[in-house]
């Protein structure tokens, strides 16, 4: 039966997602949320169009809706925003329910409360380590070089058993794999292909004598008769050491930089700490901390969203940034309120390709402040904010340096 409110878009707007001027939000994505929350764009990489999915509750069916699969992406030419895709055809981002369920069962053994609260103590030592140093350098001190940048990447390391003579190697590597310059697409190619590499034979080593690393978790962890084989092993641990470190990393120089250019905020937080998790999911929700979208799915039948009809076989992005600012769901969705109803946010993604280690980067986020606030209730920053420099060359969004004085 024709559907008469079903529309056809014939509209197709170049995406290049390349919007990074401070923290603001991206002008284009703004656009397309309030005027074309459903539209067709075309990107910097990637073959054909696709569509972008951009209000709260149409991400939400599209990203728990079995009718739009991850998995139909593997083998395509998808519209992305890196000349190389970031993910491997083994990852459990790229899978559908229920095998993911599988995967994300075994891993999730990992992430459990009990486990993560575990690994607290080990941060907090962490996070004393890197503020003793930033002390002892004295003032001023740049933030992201003393803390946002080595704070993920030991934690996620120690995690994961990873030698520490490896880590600048890996963690370069990671980088690379991020760079949205076409120039750069063989190095990414090459350091996606070597990061593999070092995961198969870092992960076989841990097979055969398992310690008490996340590594040897995973690699011992059953599902009834289930383990994950040696390249979900290796895919699993690889992806672990990325997300581990990627968001966690860029996030605590955003939330540090939104703290320090908003003193009553910041004022508040001081008076009253217990605020400070309600505060930091609040400044997730707000925060851009990435440019344009992640991986796409496939509509794998015809379906309407906000009067739209997307057919079968059609790329489907979705925008977590934007979900995050829809005035649909969020009252002044533009203005930082820790004191707003609690609504989940998306910044950690949603349905069956939610983040499992969420539960870490919020716990590695509360330590960090808590005890930032604490050890340093004079901080502010050295730096007139407008002459905060930015990275511009990958798809995250964060303070290439942060001087800090207290």
């Amino acid at each position: 039966m024709e559907n008469t409110s079903v529309q056809n878009k014939e509209t197709v707007r170049n995406c290049p997602f390349d919007y990074a001027h401070e923290l603001e939000f991206d002008p284009q994505l703004r656009q397309l949320l309030t005027e074309e929350p459903v539209s067709r764009i075309r990107m910097a990489y990637g073959e054909g169009e696709a569509w972008l999915v951009t209000r709260y509750e149409d991400v939400r069916t599209v990203t728990t809706d079995r009718r739009f699969s991850r998995s139909a992406v593997l083998g395509r030419d998808f519209p992305r925003m890196t000349p190389e895709p970031i993910v491997q055809a083994e990852s459990i981002n790229l899978m559908d329910p229920p095998a993911s369920s599988r995967l994300r069962g075994l891993v999730a053994k990992s992430f459990t409360p009990r486990r993560v609260e575990q690994m607290r103590g080990g941060t907090q030592r962490v996070v004393d380590r890197l503020l003793d140093e930033m002390e002892e350098e004295g003032s001023p001190a740049d933030f992201v070089a003393r803390v946002s940048a080595p704070l993920p990447l030991i934690t996620i390391c120690e995690a994961l058993d990873i030698p520490e003579a490896d880590r600048p190697w890996l963690r370069a590597h990671a980088m690379t794999m991020m760079n949205v310059g076409a120039a750069g697409k063989q190095d990414a190619v090459r350091a996606k292909a070597e990061l593999r590499g070092y995961f198969q034979e870092l992960t076989a080593d841990r097979r055969r004598s398992p310690g008490e690393d996340l590594i040897s978790t995973l690699a011992t962890a059953r599902d009834g008769d289930e383990l994950l084989d040696d390249d979900e092993l290796a895919v699993m641990a690889m992806v672990l050491l990325i997300t581990g470190q990627d968001t966690t990393t860029y996030q605590l120089g955003n939330i540090a930089y939104t703290l320090l250019t908003r003193p009553d905020l910041l004022r508040s937080l001081r008076a009253e700490p217990q605020r400070l998790p309600r505060t930091l999911e609040e400044l997730l929700r707000h925060i851009p901390f990435r440019k344009g979208v992640g991986i796409p799915r496939i509509a794998l039948e015809d379906v309407e969203l906000s009067g739209v009809l997307i057919k079968a076989g059609d790329v489907v992005h979705v925008s977590y940034l934007t979900a995050n600012r829809d005035s649909a769901k969020f009252d002044r969705p533009d203005e930082l309120d820790p004191d707003r109803p609690t609504i989940p946010h998306m910044t950690f993604g949603w349905g069956a390709h939610h983040c499992l280690g969420a539960p870490l980067a919020t716990m590695e986020l509360e330590v960090a402040f808590s005890t930032l606030l604490t050890r340093f209730p004079a901080l502010r920053l050295d730096v007139p904010p407008e002459d905060v420099s930015w990275n511009t060359t990958s798809i995250w969004r964060y303070p290439l340096a942060l001087p800090v004085t207290w």
